[in-house]
């Protein structure tokens, strides 16, 4: 499809002709990227522009030599057809026919050579018009406009402004009718509504003139003779034609001081830039909307999508007409004047500001300037009243509470109780304000212009004196806050930085501790073993030197008494005799020295022998105190064992009358118990067995008890005598010992009374159910 357009479009040599159309056409693709449009709606944008084109150029031939007409099967009809989605047989029906609704009946009607024209014109201007709104409307949808509207918003409004030339057509008509609207708003928000202020406020005011151009917008809108009014009357006669219109127009309007008839089709109107000639030659058929049923029908069943839209909106704008008035359809001059009076709306809804644009030549060329055309456009587009209106006028305009709210606090004398408008005058006499500089209104101060400078200029210097004080006052109280917090903060950081610096030296001094004892004893261990290393090395050499020096006096005395006679060998002897009384002497205080430390080891051994000799004195007496303790115990045990052991002697007297083989022999007797081997009912026999159990677990652990003290003393011996050095002591190791015996003793005479107390609770029991029992048996004997 791109290709095609693009062909077509090149072949009526209008597109891509060059490089310059080529980078425009570049720059084109560009920004409709940037506003998000994608590739497949501008696709068919170029579609329907070239489907517009080739509208153009479509020609019609004349059927059977008749007036009738129809489009010329070429290339123009096919390419066209081609583009909006239909066929060329339903595009050439469409533009050479129209279907006349008479009753119930319809019947096709053959149009001639200007029909047909005047409906292709109309199915590309309407095509071309709806593209045009499809794309503004795609622009503003990607700029996400009215969807964060917050009520105000900046608007600009851009218009061609007047034109007058040779032939003005119905084109200029319309351009010159917004201007003629556009001048209206203008003078009323610059002349009409600011000289009724001045009267409504009460201000002393000579109006200015200015032209007025109220009936030549009159001479348009008018109903029912105004032109707008006329031309679409005359539109809607079938037999109109240009030139009735033009005397319709010089029959209503010839008494109108705007209105100028002319000859032939021409009229004049005296617009507020001067007068414009218009040739009413194609006003009624730019007027008429000639796009019939057909042409929407036709666009309706096309496979493009944008045809079809552009038929969809054409069907609801023509219900909404039916609902709200009585005329079926509106014709191009009423739907420009209704669009126009939106625009207005929405201009009196808002505050204008206003940029007249002036034309320096009529050749469009720089540094060139023409003092005619400058001042007539001054003078046609009222920019001389506008000048002596402002001159004259008091531009600045404020309410006496606003006044004294922004200038007030500039008297030097000031009271509470004056109201708004006394302290405006007040501020004004105090600054010497001429009384024709200013207007006091009933509601506002009206100031010309300069006037309000002198007041700026002191407020400006009283706020900035004001904003000194307060800089200073808040730089000091800032400095002293900041002084505070630096205070502050390095009180803080001191003691933060004092504590993390004691623990890092605790934590330094632990490591260090350690590591230096760790280091000690290695330093130690080594020095140890190198003193080992170096006396045995020591011990080994003079071992070996005099081991060498033995067997080399052994072998010089050899030697020599081998050589010597044997008066010198009796003379050597003396010499060997001094040697070994002298080693002699030597060995006997080694020997000395020997006994001295044996007589003090003795000492030490003796000493030993009387603290080992007390420590067994103790260790009797805390055994024979444990045999006194264990002998109660014992005492207290053989009472209980005695007391179940009567029990049961009686249970068991009772049961030998029956059978004796229910109790084997007394194995255990030394431990106090009998252990039931018959068939004795289930009662007795477990609580029995019960009570037997509880006292033989305490006899039990009586004997483990006795039995690990008894070790534990004989192991505190043993250490005593293997090291008498120790490290240990006896003495506390021996309390520690008693008081572990101490606190078993309290918990076993505890539980002792409690196995007595429940003893004599079973027994009881058990009596009961023996007698149950042996009253059983005895039955059934």
């Amino acid at each position: 499809m791109a290709s095609e357009y693009n062909y077509l479009i090149q072949s009526d040599s209008l597109v891509i002709n060059g490089v310059d159309d080529a980078k425009k056409f570049q720059k084109l693709v560009e920004a409709l990227d940037i506003v998000q449009m994608c590739k497949e709606e501008q696709e068919q944008a170029y579609a329907m522009i070239a489907a517009v084109l080739w509208l153009g150029n479509i020609s019609f031939q004349s059927i059977d030599n008749e007036h009738y007409v129809e489009a010329s099967a070429d290339e123009a009809l096919t390419s066209a057809a081609r583009l909006m989605g239909c066929t060329s047989n339903e595009l050439n029906q469409a533009l050479s026919t129209h279907r006349v609704q008479a009753g119930k009946d319809s019947f096709a009607k053959k149009l001639t050579l200007q029909q047909a024209i005047d409906t292709r014109d109309a199915l590309a201007k309407f095509i071309y018009a709806s593209l045009f709104d499809w794309l503004v409307e795609q622009i503003n949808k990607s700029l996400g406009v009215h969807k964060k509207y917050i009520g105000r918003s900046i608007s600009i409004l851009d218009i061609y402004g007047f034109e007058s030339f040779k032939k003005n057509s119905f084109e200029q008509f319309c351009i010159n009718y917004a201007n003629e609207r556009l001048q209206q708003h203008f003078n009323r928000h610059l002349f009409k509504l600011e000289q009724e202020e001045y009267g409504l406020d009460g201000i002393d005011w000579n109006n200015v003139d200015f032209e007025d151009n109220q009936e030549c917008l009159d001479l348009f809108e008018k109903k029912p003779l105004g032109i707008f009014s006329l031309l679409d009357e005359e539109s809607n006669f079938p037999n109109s034609t240009d030139f009735t219109l033009a005397n319709k127009l010089k029959q209503h309007l010839h008494s109108s001081s705007y209105f100028k008839g002319d000859r032939g089709r021409a009229f004049g109107v005296r617009h507020f830039a001067g007068e414009v000639l218009y040739d009413t030659n194609g006003f009624l058929e730019k007027n008429r909307d000639s796009l019939n049923s057909e042409l929407v029908q036709l666009l309706s069943s096309c496979n493009s999508q944008l045809p079809r839209l552009f038929a969809r909106k054409r069907i609801n704008q023509s219900l909404k007409p039916t609902i709200s008035s009585d005329t079926p359809k509106q014709s191009v001059g009423t739907n420009f004047k209704g669009q126009l009076f939106k625009l207005m709306h929405q201009l009196e809804n808002t505050k204008p500001h206003f940029i007249r644009c002036i034309k320096p030549n009529c050749k469009q060329l720089p540094d060139m300037y023409e003092e005619e055309l400058v001042l007539q456009q001054l003078r046609y587009c009222g920019i001389l009243e506008v000048v002596k209106i402002s001159r004259a006028g008091y531009p600045t305009r404020m309410t006496h509470l606003e006044f004294a709210e922004r200038y007030g606090f500039l008297l030097l004398e000031t009271n509470a109780s004056q109201d708004p408008l006394s302290i405006s005058v007040a501020v004004l006499k105090q600054f010497n304000v001429l009384p024709d500089m200013y207007r006091v209104g009933f509601t506002k101060l009206y100031l010309r212009t300069g006037q309000i400078g002198a007041l700026e200029d002191r407020r400006k210097q009283v706020l900035q004196g004001v904003i000194q004080v307060q800089k200073y006052f808040r730089g000091h109280r800032a400095r002293r806050l900041f002084h505070e917090l630096n205070k502050g903060a390095k009180t803080i950081q001191s003691f933060v930085c004092g504590e993390n610096i004691r623990r890092k030296y605790a934590i330094e001094a632990n490591r260090c501790s350690s590591f230096a004892s760790h280091l000690l004893d290695e330093q130690l261990a080594s020095v140890i073993y190198l003193q080992s290393v170096i006396r045995g090395w020591l011990a080994r050499r003079d071992f070996n030197n005099m081991h060498n020096l033995k067997q080399l006096n052994r072998e010089s005395v050899k030697s020599r008494r081998k050589d010597m006679p044997h008066e010198q060998q009796i003379q050597v002897v003396p010499s060997v005799m001094a040697e070994l009384q002298r080693k002699v002497l030597k060995a006997e205080a080694i020997l000395g020295q020997k006994e001295q430390e044996n007589a003090t080891l003795r000492e030490q051994l003796q000493q030993y022998e009387a603290r080992w000799l007390e420590y067994e004195a103790k260790m009797k007496s805390m055994e024979d105190m444990w045999q006194k303790q264990m002998a109660s115990l014992q005492t207290s045990l053989a009472a209980a064992r005695k007391s179940l052991a009567a029990d049961s002697n009686a249970g068991q007297r009772r049961g030998d009358v029956v059978s004796p083989r229910y109790y084997d022999s007394e194995d255990n007797v030394s431990m106090g118990s009998r252990t039931p081997v018959g068939n004795m009912p289930d009662v007795v026999g477990g609580r029995e067995n019960g009570s037997l159990n509880a006292v033989g677990n305490l006899l039990k652990e009586f004997e483990q008890r006795r039995q690990t003290f008894d070790d534990d003393a004989k192991s505190l011996a043993e250490i005593r005598m293997a090291q008498p050095t120790s490290n240990v002591n006896p003495d506390d190791e021996f309390r520690r010992l008693k008081r572990r015996f101490e606190t078993w003793k309290k918990e076993y005479k505890l539980r002792l009374k409690e196995t007595k107390a429940r003893l004599h609770k079973r027994g009881y029991e058990s009596d009961k159910t023996r007698r149950k029992w042996w009253e059983k048996l005895g039955s059934r004997s």
